[in-house]
Parts: structure tokens; sequence; C-alpha cells
């Protein structure tokens, strides 16, 4: 899959009528690109050619960041300057206990949902901000606040504010799959829950200074994956890669999908290379059948030249299907149907299925003496010349199958070639 930011702060690389163009795209807040074109839709159909999902990438709460530009009369931060506050060190936040935040967002999701074929909507680990951005002073929240103790509320200030994170992040799971069963919703929180869990980690307390309860929402399954940001060293004293992997994993009481983001830009290491490769090994070895990883950045593999060729001649030497999200209920896909022509040299192989709007991928089988091999084809490739003979082996079967968006198999057609 490919993670793609389409919303940095409360802006839009994608066709919107609820926020602004993002000044990332063009360079000034709510100028659209010309000529005109939908960055997303571009992102969407050439990742679906490939065979890749394309997740989505949203920052709820930011309304602007300091490196985007001046805030000008388009940008969100003015626009509804009600529920936003600007904190310190200059950058602006939507209020995140306040309903009209949480109504907007949720819109935001909902019209992304609706309108663009993605696959997941992806949220990473900025819920309230971190105290380095508001210089070390408390989150300005004093008008919802004062509005909640009001009408009667008894919640601590910090059990308050983790609340209406908790209801937002239910909230947005449970209106993506109604709106469209297929998309998942995925976060990835920063990698320590709190400082001693497990025994011997130390740093940052996301529970307590981001307001995020990550813990809760994949106890109670409220994601379909969970990537907490595991961007330490393997041998890190403190925020040791391997036992906090496996602390999440023991809270992965719903066995949802449990992929480590791995930071590899810039892990601090001498040899990245190999420090990722292994980190990756690990995650397989915790993980085994739904091993998986996302790693932080795509820089990381294309500017370091020798990640690329660490890992596609090492863990990702062979393609692999998303594993299956079992819990998301789905129509079974049919069988598709196999034609085979024999040409003499080649099995000229065509295949076909009624409901092809349900496919999003097929595997082809094919045996050579005995030996099957797998190829996984995009959902455009309806046909494939087969050879009869491949490294002095006899081609004696080839079978075809359905993959849907969510991984899940359909049965196989399989022929036997004379």
């Amino acid at each position: 899959a490919a993670i793609f930011q389409i919303r940095p702060s409360a802006d839009a690389l994608y066709t919107s009528n609820i926020e602004p163009w993002s000044y990332f795209l063009t360079g000034e807040t709510g100028t659209a690109p010309y000529p005109n074109y939908d960055p997303l839709l571009f992102w969407i159909e050439e990742a679906h050619k490939r065979g890749l999902e394309l997740h989505v990438w949203l920052n709820p709460y930011r309304a602007h960041h300091t490196n985007g530009g001046t805030v000008n009369n388009m940008s969100m931060a003015n626009r509804m300057s009600d529920i936003v506050v600007r904190l310190k060190n200059g950058m602006y936040w939507f209020d995140p206990a306040n309903p009209k935040t949480q109504d907007h967002v949720s819109n935001v999701v909902k019209d992304i949902v609706k309108r663009y074929d993605i696959d997941a909507i992806h949220f990473d680990d900025y819920f309230y901000p971190y105290a380095t951005y508001n210089k070390g002073a408390d989150f300005p929240d004093y008008a919802s606040w004062s509005a909640y103790l009001n009408s009667g509320g008894t919640l601590s200030r910090a059990d308050w504010r983790r609340d209406n994170v908790n209801k937002f992040v239910e909230r947005i799971y449970k209106e993506i799959h109604a709106e469209k069963n297929n998309v998942r919703f995925g976060i990835s929180p920063f990698g320590i829950w709190k400082p001693g869990y497990p025994t011997g980690i130390v740093g940052s307390s996301q529970f307590d200074e981001l307001y995020a309860d990550a813990k809760l929402w994949l106890n109670k399954g409220w994601v379909d994956y969970f990537s907490p940001q595991l961007y330490w060293p393997i041998d890190s004293k403190g925020q040791g890669f391997e036992a906090l992997l496996n602390w999440w994993q023991s809270e992965n009481t719903m066995k949802r999908h449990l992929w480590p983001g791995l930071n590899t830009v810039e892990i601090k290491t001498y040899d990245r290379p190999t420090e990722i490769k292994n980190q990756i090994d690990i995650s397989r070895k915790i993980l085994k059948n739904d091993a998986g990883e996302i790693h932080w950045s795509i820089a990381g593999l294309t500017k370091n030249p020798g990640m690329l060729p660490a890992l596609k001649n090492g863990p990702y030497s062979e393609k692999a299907l998303v594993p299956k999200s079992p819990w998301i209920k789905t129509i079974p896909l049919q069988t598709p149907t196999l034609f085979i022509n024999d040409n003499g040299s080649f099995a000229q192989t065509r295949w076909s299925t009624k409901n092809t709007s349900e496919v999003f991928q097929w595997v082809l089988f094919t045996q050579y003496d005995g030996v099957w091999q797998t190829e996984i084809l995009p959902l455009d490739t309806l046909s494939k010349d087969v050879a009869k003979f491949k490294n002095g082996k006899k081609l004696n079967g080839v079978a075809i199958k359905a993959i849907d968006r969510l991984g899940n198999e359909s049965d196989y057609m399989a022929k036997k070639i004379r």
C-alpha cells in the first residue's frame, strides 16, 4: 500500500468543497492547481493499476503548520477561528473537545470516503499537540472546559480530553464502515502508550501528553489496522523495538492488523538497511501470518542506495496479498472461469468472472513438473501466454483465483495441460 498525505493542515490535496486547496500543492492556501487536476484521483488510479492499495492520510486536528505559508482568508484557521487556537510555536490547532471540531472532521472524512475509491483512511500520532508545540504550557481549551464544567461534567480535565478523543476515534471508525464497508481505518500512534508499559520502557507518554489512549482503541477494535511508531533501534535501551511490539501485540485482543511503523528514513544507527531488515524479521517472528510494516517515509526507501536492494532481495523478494480482515463481512467472490488454448509452445490462458466489480487482483498458478508457482496480477490483466516448457520443466497445469479489496480469495478453477 501507498499512504498518501492529502490533508496536512485542514487543507486538501484533492477537490474539496469543505476545505481549501493545500499550500503544499500550489504555494498558496486556497489556490487551485493550474491546469486543474486532482492529485488524489491520479494517485488512486496509478496505485490500483499496480495492484497497490491507496490509503489517505489526514491530520485530524492541525489547522495550520508554520511551514505552510501565511494564514490567509481561505485558511480554516480564519474560517473556523471560533474553534481554533494558536499555539506558542505559531501553529494553529482545532480544539478536539469542541463538538464543532468533531463534526467538521467527521464531514471531511465522510466526504472523502464517499467520493473517492480509496482503500483506507489513516490518522497519525497528532491528537492533542506535543507539549513542545505550546512551549510547555497547557493546551488552551479554557472555553470548552468551562462549558463542560458548567454543564455538570465531573471528569478531570485530562480524562475529559481523552474521553473526547476516544469518542471521536470510535465515531470515525463506525462512520467509515457505514459509508463503505471495505474502506479500512488505520492509526499510527506514538510508539509508547505510557512509560513502564512494558517494564523498562521510558520516554514520552502519549496517554498523558497527547491525551491519546491508543491502547483503548486497540482493545475496543475501533481500528482495522494499528501501526505504533516504533522508531527506535532494536538495541535502544529504554525503547526496545521487540519489547514494545510484543506489548502492543499482547493488547491486540480484537485481533486487528498490527503493523509497526519503522523509521526507515532516519533511524539512529550506522547501518540503516540492516537495521530495518532485522526489524522486519522480528516483526514476522512476532506477528506470524499477519506480518506487515509501514515505512516512514518513502524517502527512506528511495534516497538510501542500500535500502531498496536490501529489502527487495531479502524480505520483500516475493509479492504478497494483503492479509484478510475477517471481522469485515463481505459477499464471497465467485470462482472465475478459465479458458486455455494450446498453440504448441504456449498455453494461451484467459479468465473471466461475473462479478468483476468486486475483484481487485488475480492469482495465476502454474505447475511445472509437479511444482506450483504463483503470480499476482492486476485487475485489468485477463490473459497470459504461459510457456509449455520453462527451465527444462514441462507445464502440467494452470489455475486462477480472484482476490477482493480485502484480500479475500475465491475458490480456484484449474485445468491440466497435456
